[in-house]
């Protein structure tokens, strides 16, 4: 299990998700950028808007792959691990 911020995946908080591979990472975040899009949060519908202009370049493949080398290179969580 690794953790990473909201901020790390190209988000606006420090909210922390943890996962056992990048794509459930990435799932969280999405989850919660949604969620935080209907609250209103101005903060994450700026790092959404920002996002969505990076997905409509092939920049967001070089991002994507930066993002989960970022992962893979993390420690295991050392709470989690000794479960």
């Amino acid at each position: 299990m690794k953790t990473m911020t909201c901020k790390q995946l190209g988000g606006a908080c420090d909210k922390e998700f943890h996962a056992e591979t990048f794509e459930e990472m990435a799932e969280m975040s999405k989850k919660h950028g949604t969620e935080m899009y209907k609250k209103g949060d101005e903060e994450h519908i700026k790092a959404m808007k920002e996002m969505k202009e990076l997905m409509n370049t092939q920049a967001i493949e070089e991002w994507m792959e930066h993002k989960k080398k970022e992962f893979n290179a993390l420690p295991e969580d050392k709470a989690r691990a000794l479960l």
